[in-house]
């Protein structure tokens, strides 16, 4: 038997809004429409963060592709004196929607909280650009933020890396490719908001967790079959770091989750094992809320509390 339920003040907003139950998408493109549409309603209840300038600077894939990368400097930022550290911010979406334009007002929040200059990598997303296109442009993201850190008076052995839904799979695939390919100066933390971790996480509707979910088991197929394609027999780590089954050697880690969200079995394992790797690991388990709570349910305790946790975890490196 299972006593699942909603955490009361999300309930109260649940039944506030009244919304009605929506089809589920039958493909990449109405799954990306669905998505960009709905966080783009809630990146509007986002509160701004006056002051923090926004700077554009291109950076090269390694396919040659000119990315944007978003440097967002928080008023309180040295310009001058010692390097500073910085986070690379990486938005989520599922692996085939979102953009740093939806979630800017995030990214900004975190700047201004932290004090901390934020860059966001603008990734190209599947189905058109597949694994390892959007893994290799954050990746190179990194690369350019440390070759360029004296002009950014930038700390290269304090940079941090963070990630929500989709962006922290990829977040936490870019540490595993940092590790193995030996960047130089390390990654110093990893930061991930209710990670995208594993493709073989799959339930049913029998599953008592299926009545809560947000992000369902038919999105999650949608959005893993776009970045990895049908043939599944050889997944790379570094697409789903779940399957990674060497954890050592990684940088401290911080990850949250929702009790309601499809992931949270897949990233309270992640943690399990990155403790049992003896890495420095944080982890938080929110009950009664859902996938990406904290950006529907603005002002509730639950997001407020979770917020603050994420401010002190992205500040500590």
């Amino acid at each position: 038997m299972s006593n699942l339920k909603y955490d009361p003040e999300f309930l109260q907003l649940l039944q506030a809004a009244n919304m009605p139950p929506s089809a589920e998408p039958k493909g990449a493109h109405e799954l990306r429409q669905n998505n960009d549409t709905i966080m783009a309603m809630v990146a509007a209840f986002f509160p701004p963060s006056p002051g923090v300038t926004e700077t554009i600077f291109s950076v090269t894939a390694n396919d040659g592709t000119s990315l944007a990368i978003y440097k967002l400097t928080p008023p309180t930022v040295k310009q001058q004196g010692s390097p500073q550290p910085a986070i690379i911010y990486v938005h989520g979406g599922g692996m085939v929607s979102g953009s740093v334009a939806l979630f800017k007002r995030s990214a900004e929040y975190y700047a201004t909280q932290t004090g901390i200059v934020v860059f966001c990598v603008s990734y190209r997303l599947a189905p058109e650009f597949p694994f390892p296109t959007p893994l290799e442009d954050v990746y190179s993201g990194l690369k350019w933020l440390q070759s360029n850190a004296s002009e950014h008076n930038i700390d290269p052995a304090r940079i941090a890396i963070c990630g929500a839904s989709a962006g922290g799979g990829l977040a936490a695939g870019v540490v595993l490719k940092a590790r193995d390919e030996g960047l130089s100066p390390p990654l110093a933390k990893q930061v991930l908001i209710y990670p995208m971790l594993d493709d073989r996480t799959k339930i049913g509707p029998e599953n008592p967790l299926s009545q809560f979910l947000t992000w369902t088991a038919q999105r999650n197929e949608i959005g893993w079959g776009s970045y990895l394609g049908k043939d599944r027999s050889n997944v790379s780590p570094y697409a789903a770091p779940a399957r990674e089954t060497n954890l050592s050697g990684l940088p401290r880690t911080f990850i949250d989750v929702g009790g309601l969200d499809l992931f949270r079995d897949e990233d309270a394992e992640f943690a399990a094992r990155l403790a049992k790797a003896n890495i420095d690991v944080e982890f938080h388990l929110y009950p009664g809320v859902p996938h990406g709570f904290d950006m529907s349910g603005r002002g509730l305790a639950v997001t407020k509390r979770a917020e603050e946790i994420r401010v002190a975890a992205l500040s500590d490196f």
